[in-house]
């Protein structure tokens, strides 16, 4: 019963840290695709510069508050290594 908590809170922790990327290069995304249909410039750096500049922006904020969810996690699993060896 306890792996299965540990498997759920690892899947919670995922989708935690990775939606502030996800959500925010899809956006990018949806604006950068429009604006190319609306000019029919088919350019790919177009596309994939402004994604990447901002990945780096959402890591440069984001990214103290997503290594201290991590590391809260990662404490949380070494101190209940012993419940799992357990069972």
């Amino acid at each position: 019963m306890f792996m299965k908590n540990v498997f759920l809170d690892a899947i919670k922790i995922l989708f935690l840290l990775s939606c502030p990327l996800l959500f925010s290069v899809f956006f990018v995304a949806v604006i950068i695709s429009t604006l190319q249909a609306a000019t029919q410039i088919n350019e790919q750096t177009l596309s994939f510069i402004p994604k990447i500049i901002t990945v780096f922006i959402i890591l440069f904020f984001f990214g103290p508050w997503m290594i201290d969810v991590l590391i809260q996690y990662i404490n949380s699993l070494f101190k209940s290594i012993i419940y799992i060896i357990a069972e």
